[in-house]
This record gives structure tokens, C-alpha cells and sequence, in this order.
């Protein structure tokens, strides 16, 4: 390890000091921000509506028809409540993030947090993009999908129309939102692991075929029970697998490239220094 490390010798309950401070200061950050959103709950809740709105519009239904009900007295107060602490999660993890990172930093060595903050900036990134992957597009293709399967009446047929629960509607977003939030998390994980050594591009590339077999299985497990939701999250995870075996080839290059130079600067080092046999 080079670099000099910040951490002091302290005692246990030192450490138990700050690390409540840390935990004091998220969670106000996350109350602070519950409160504001919860305040905002409808608009907020109505902002996560616009996609089905997409959807019915695909769909070619008339939009001012489009309902979403509760079917419980408390059911529409509770899915507010759901939507603040999720809308406060989003807002405060910056908070939170960087609590966390200032709790750890300085039992780390300079070169371990200059390499560690790339990272940090990345992970929400990645997850912010995910999520505007299925605000965009994924969740209005989902709900396009589940109104195509209406039956109009007529024929001897009965009228099906969709008439979606406000608690199951963002329950399925918000479980679409965390899941591909998650899964834009692999580059990173990935680049970490083969970072410290753990895993190489080599060993990603062989186990390719396996890792497009636990996609799909994952996507079956994280998304509804539809193909549409299952494809649309195992796709971009095979996607995101292949740029994690590209972010691993790079962080091994850059490695070689450090070990090369220190070589050759210790040999430089060596060069430099007189012999015995030339001092006599």
C-alpha cells in the first residue's frame, strides 16, 4: 500500500461515537426529506402515473377515460406514504452516501480513496439511468402490454377492462426501479472485484454462458411474471455484463502499466547507486 493513511489509534467507544453521529445525521436527512415529500405526495405520485398514461395513449384509448382506483378507506394514504419515504430514499442517499464514505475514508490510504470516489460518483449514476430506463420506456411498454390483454364486449363476450390498484401500480414500479437500479450496478461491483484482484476479465469471459443463464433468472425472480418484464431486464443485464468483462480488461492494463513503470523505476534506482567496486 502507498499513500498515508488519516486513521488514529482510538478507542472502541470512540468509534461507536462516530459512527452514531454518522447515523444521526442520515437520518435526519432521510426524515427531513420524508416530510417534503410527503407533502408533495400526490404530485409525486401523479408524476409516477405519466407512463401508464404513455401506455394508454399506445394503446390507442382515450386517456381521460383511464382510471386507477383503491379499493381500502386507507390504501390510497398508505400508497403516499410509500411514495414519500421512496421519494426521500432517492433525495438523501447523497447524504447518506456520504456519511458512509466518511465514516470509512480515513481508515483508508489516499491512493485506496482516490481510486474509491470514481466509484461513489458512478454507483448513482448507473442507478439514475436505470431508473430512467424503466420510467421512459420500460414501464409504459409493461402497461402497454397488460391493456392490450382487454376484451371488449360483444360476440358473446363479456367486457375485461383494466382497472389498476394505486398500491399495485407503484408497487410494480418501484419494484422495476430498484431492480434496474440494481442491476446498473454490475460494472461497478465488477471493476471493484477486479480492482482488488478477485475477478478477471479472462474469468468473466468463460463464464459468459452462465451469466446469461442467471440473468434470465434473475429477471424472473425481481420482475412481474410477464416475458415482457423478464426480457426487457435480462437484455440489458447481458448488456451490462459485457461492459463489465471491457471495465475489467481496462483496470488490468492500467495495472501491467503501474507494475511496469515501478519496475522500471527501481531498476532505475539500482542503476544509479554506485557499486562497492566502483567506489574502490
Amino acid at each position: 500500500m502507498t499513500g498515508e493513511i488519516d486513521d488514529k489509534p482510538q478507542p472502541l467507544i470512540e468509534h461507536l461515537m462516530e459512527l452514531r453521529t454518522r447515523l444521526i445525521w442520515s437520518l435526519a436527512a432521510f426524515f427531513v426529506a420524508f416530510l417534503v415529500c410527503f407533502f408533495f405526495a400526490k404530485q409525486l405520485f401523479n408524476l409516477l402515473v405519466i407512463p401508464y398514461k404513455w401506455a394508454v395513449i399506445w394503446a390507442g384509448l382515450d386517456v381521460s377515460k383511464s382510471e386507477l382506483i383503491y379499493t381500502a378507506p386507507q390504501e390510497f394514504f398508505f400508497t403516499q406514504v410509500k411514495v414519500a419515504m421512496f421519494g426521500a430514499l432517492v433525495i438523501a442517499f447523497p447524504i447518506i452516501a456520504s456519511q458512509i464514505y466518511k465514516f470509512v475514508a480515513p481508515g483508508l490510504y489516499k491512493n485506496e480513496r482516490a481510486a474509491f470516489l470514481p466509484f461513489l460518483i458512478a454507483s448513482p449514476i448507473l442507478f439514475l439511468m436505470g431508473a430512467a430506463l424503466v420510467y421512459f420506456f420500460f414501464t409504459p411498454m409493461v402497461m402497454w402490454f397488460f391493456l392490450a390483454m382487454q376484451q371488449k364486449p360483444g360476440d358473446g363476450e363479456v367486457a375485461i377492462s383494466l382497472m389498476p390498484k394505486v398500491s399495485e401500480y407503484l408497487s410494480l414500479i418501484m419494484t422495476l426501479v430498484v431492480s434496474f437500479g440494481l442491476v446498473f450496478q454490475l460494472p461497478v461491483v465488477t471493476t471493484l472485484l477486479a480492482r482488488v484482484g478477485i475477478l478477471s476479465s479472462a474469468w468473466l469471459r468463460e463464464k459468459r454462458k452462465f451469466a446469461i443463464v442467471l440473468a434470465f433468472v434473475v429477471a424472473a425472480v425481481l420482475t412481474p411474471p410477464d416475458p415482457m418484464s423478464q426480457i426487457g431486464l435480462a437484455l440489458p443485464t447481458i448488456l451490462l455484463y459485457e461492459i463489465s468483462i471491457y471495465a475489467a480488461r481496462l483496470v488490468e492494463r492500467k495495472r501491467a502499466e503501474e507494475a511496469v513503470a515501478e519496475t522500471g523505476a527501481v531498476s532505475g534506482v539500482a542503476k544509479s547507486e554506485p557499486s562497492k567496486s566502483d567506489e574502490a
